[in-house]
């Protein structure tokens, strides 16, 4: 049998060696299209060019292709659908994907079914004078959350408390908004849209009801029409600040929350449509009201769970994107893995701004992963970096380093990253107060 040819939108080397340790992995040939460093670390995204470029590499290629994938939210995710569509690979369709991400349809679509999980919102044009008046109208008082129709990671994000508050996210808004709405549009013109979903462009933004608690994401895939959600990951922050601490798997949520979770999780992804591809979906629990809040949806797998998944059940969820792909049922095992718990902790300094004048050399990271087996250190910054130059940053503080480990438990594995956390040494200059 001749080997399966499987492309992947912006592979990097990681991802590739990752990859490789899937079952199937030895029938499989993993090709690139869209070098890594043009969906990687950029604000800047030409849709239309990375689509000319990605045909004409499959328009070459002159043998079989099976598959082509992505692990990346936007654009990479926005692309697969048209590119699987022109060259006859599965995927979801173009509109089923929208209704998950374009965030006014997505509410709108998840308001049909889980009303009760959903908080208030409505969409606004920051370039028009009256939004502000618009938003009260629709029934949303201070403080509310402002964000693009199509977010960026945390880009262009607004907590607002005050009419000064929405002036300046205003202001940020028309200034920046474009480097997001112009290639979002490139991508609605291609779809079938309902005109009152039409009229609501990649200039829109979204104003919402703040919202918050225990925050996971459920990480899932459709099949054939059936939902399946594989695993539940909890986002800890930072005591007292928004900042991410680590992800944590398995999710130490109740049970029953992460049922409840689940059954809005499959009315949702069932109401889009969304079909042979997989999807995670942030949530919050409210402890103190016992309700839950669904965030958002993501129309991929999450690239940081990737080694959690590996660690506990024995393998990537790497293995879902391409199983599906290939239109077979994803093999995924349960609890197969080294390690009960892992986490990926987010390593950070809280203060505004500042320059990177020593980071930990390769011998002391390499040490660190020998003294510390299966632990990987990815670091974020390099000497002379300025960190507000940092993509992809809070407010509150900037991230030096990734961390990804397991434990036996959830406190072994604190501790195992506190102690390697203290060997982490970092020296900065110019500090902002």
């Amino acid at each position: 049998m001749s080997a399966r040819n499987i492309f992947v939108v912006g592979l990097n080397d990681d991802n590739h060696e990752r990859l490789l340790r899937l079952k199937g992995a030895e029938e499989w040939r993993f090709h690139r299209i869209i070098a890594p460093e043009a969906v990687y670390d950029t604000e800047e995204f030409d849709i239309p060019a990375m689509l000319e470029e990605a045909g004409q590499t499959l328009d070459r290629f002159g043998r079989p292709i099976d598959a082509i994938i992505g692990y990346m939210d936007f654009p990479v995710s926005t692309m697969l659908p048209i590119l699987c569509k022109r060259f006859g690979t599965r995927s979801t369709s173009l509109e089923s994907l929208l209704k998950c991400e374009h965030k006014y349809w997505s509410r709108c679509v998840q308001r049909e079914v889980v009303p009760q999980y959903i908080p208030g919102f409505t969409a606004f044009d920051p370039f028009d004078e009256a939004a502000l008046g618009q938003i009260g109208a629709a029934g949303l008082s201070f403080p509310f959350f402002v964000k693009p129709i199509k977010s960026s990671g945390s880009r262009l994000g607004f907590r607002i408390e005050t009419p000064e508050d929405f002036a300046l996210a205003i202001d940020r808004l028309k200034a920046e908004i474009g480097s997001i709405a112009e290639p979002f549009n490139s991508v609605l013109d291609q779809a079938n849209l309902p005109p009152e979903i039409a009229a609501i462009d990649g200039h829109y933004c979204m104003a919402e009801e703040i919202i918050g608690g225990w925050q996971c994401t459920l990480e899932g895939y459709v099949h054939d029409g059936e939902v399946v959600v594989y695993g539940v990951v909890d986002s800890i922050r930072y005591p007292g600040v928004l900042s991410f601490f680590h992800y944590l798997y398995p999710s130490a949520l109740p049970q029953r929350v992460q049922q409840q979770m689940i059954d809005a999780t499959r009315l949702v992804m069932t109401r889009t449509g969304f079909d042979q591809s997989a999807f995670n979906v942030e949530f919050f629990w409210d402890e103190l009201q016992d309700r839950i809040w669904l965030l958002e949806i993501n129309t991929r797998i999450s690239q940081s769970h990737c080694d959690l998944f590996e660690k506990v059940d024995g393998i990537s969820h790497q293995q879902v994107t391409v199983d599906l792909a290939l239109g077979q049922r994803p093999r995924l095992p349960h609890r197969e893995g080294a390690y009960a718990v892992a986490a990926k902790f987010f390593y950070r300094v809280f203060f505004h701004d500042a320059t990177v004048e020593r980071v930990p050399s390769a011998q002391t990271l390499a040490q660190l992963e020998q003294d510390y087996p299966g632990t990987v250190i990815s670091l974020q910054v390099g000497e002379g970096q300025r960190l507000s130059s940092l993509p992809e940053q809070d407010s509150y503080s900037f991230a030096l380093a990734y961390i990804w480990m397991g434990g036996d438990d959830y406190q072994a594995l604190l501790r195992r990253y506190q102690q390697l956390a203290a060997r982490l040494i970092f020296a900065f200059g110019d500090i902002d107060s």
